[in-house]
């Protein structure tokens, strides 16, 4: 089981922090090309991103859940196809709202998300490329979350990667050579995972996948549990759009789009830190699920323990480089060297990645409850780090220490679930 472990997780490690350059890349290729309203207009449009991605990581984690689950317990291939194609109908009827939100809301949602006249117009482009694109966006995740549960992570891994590269070669063409500014780098994003797309289209050529679409209906029996089993992976990613939309608001507050520059390059940092902690719960999501389809509790504690210990060394090593080196980090995204943002950022990036152990072990352990079939309490542990405390922490700790404050909220709300998880965690073992 540890070899398969380590196979699983670090595969998917490397797939996610692969995934996270889409937005990475962007941030440098912009912070370099365009300058800090650039970064302003970058973190005002990435709720939106996370809310796209979350509906395909809740989709595809779902349904993969449940694939897997279907397959231990021996059901045959037919209930597979059936789980897969409700999943794709599923996220057809999401594409079609968000292409329509694109083309006639875009300019609306850029305001309603804090973008004023200096940052409006390319608040606004980033935007609607990004809801144009979503059906790529949800139809990778999904088709990457089944691949994996169909036994071809490192193909998973791959494709993230393709897609990754091809992102941060294509951000370089489009914004300096082309000229193409928050265009070009929107349009790098977007048909990234168009290129995973095609990269594990291999599965299905070479005919190594157990999983097709057949004709069927509308299932309100597999949905539900599709949603239930995938509701933690959307409200994880969600989360993060939310405490975005809060920190944006508030440093729009109290240090204006300097402020809210500094929180993006700190952001989009942290975009790294949770993909590697999504990666040990991804990865290990299909062992759990495997061995509570056979029963095996053993194997199921055995998992836990050892993505617990992978997201605690992964978070103390993580804090020591970016602690040891955050002048330098900081710099590498201010290209104006802007000396307030450099100080903002700074102490931003000591105070707020203090909450990685937190993060990590919350994220593995909401992964957790939902692979194991047990989805109410990582619904618990994601709604309180996503909504129930993610919106009131950060209120009251800036009225209380202003900046200080805002930077301590996600502390604070990672430390609260943990505990919350940590008792519900052992009341699952009696």
């Amino acid at each position: 089981m540890l070899k398969r472990f380590a196979r699983f997780v670090s595969l998917n490690i490397l797939g996610m922090i692969g995934l996270s350059f889409y937005i990475l890349a962007d941030t440098y290729f912009i912070s370099k090309g365009i300058g800090a309203d650039g970064l302003t207009s970058l973190n005002l449009a990435l709720p939106v991103y996370n809310l796209i991605y979350g509906i395909g990581m809740m989709t595809g984690v779902g349904g993969a859940t449940l694939f897997s689950i279907r397959k231990a317990e021996g059901k045959d291939k037919t209930e597979g196809n059936k789980i897969f194609t409700n999943v794709i109908l599923t996220l057809t009827i999401f594409a079609i709202c968000f292409i329509l939100t694109g083309l006639f809301f875009s300019g609306n949602i850029s305001r309603l998300l804090g973008a004023n006249d200096a940052v409006y117009e390319m608040t606004r482009i980033y935007l609607k490329v990004v809801l144009l694109f979503s059906p790529a966006f949800m139809l990778n995740s999904v088709i990457m979350t089944f691949v994996r549960n169909d036994g071809a992570p490192g193909l998973a891994m791959a494709a993230t990667l393709s897609g990754s590269f091809f992102n941060i070669v294509m951000d370089y063409i489009l914004i300096f050579p082309a000229g193409l500014g928050m265009l070009g780098a929107v349009l790098a994003t977007g048909f990234s995972p168009v290129v995973g797309m095609l990269v594990m289209s291999v599965h299905f050529i070479r005919k190594r996948n157990s999983f097709c679409l057949i004709k069927t209906k509308l299932s309100p029996a597999i949905l539900g549990k599709v949603f239930a089993l995938g509701l933690p992976s959307f409200i994880t990613e969600l989360s993060a759009g939310i405490v975005i939309i809060v920190f944006n608001m508030l440093f729009l507050k109290y240090a204006g789009n300097t402020g809210v520059a500094a929180y993006g390059v700190i952001a989009n940092i942290a975009l790294v830190t949770n993909a590697m902690f999504n990666g040990v719960a991804q990865g290990s999501q299909p062992l759990v699920s495997e061995s509570a389809g056979a029963g095996n509790r053993r194997d199921m504690k055995f998992i836990l323990f050892m993505a617990v210990l992978t997201v605690c060394t992964i978070a103390g090593l993580a804090y020591l480089g970016l602690f040891v080196n955050k002048g330098w980090v900081v710099g590498v995204f201010n290209s104006e060297k802007n000396t307030v943002l450099q100080k903002i950022a700074e102490n931003g990036l000591v105070l707020y990645f203090i909450s990685l152990p937190f993060t990590g072990i919350n994220i593995v352990m909401a992964s957790f409850f939902a692979a194991s079939g047990s989805p109410v309490p990582g619904q618990i542990i994601s709604s309180l780090r996503g909504f129930i405390l993610a919106i009131p922490v950060p209120f009251v700790m800036a009225v209380l220490f202003k900046i200080t404050g805002i930077w301590l909220a996600l502390p604070v709300t990672e430390m609260l679930t943990f505990a919350v998880g940590l008792v519900m965690l052992n009341a699952a073992k009696d």
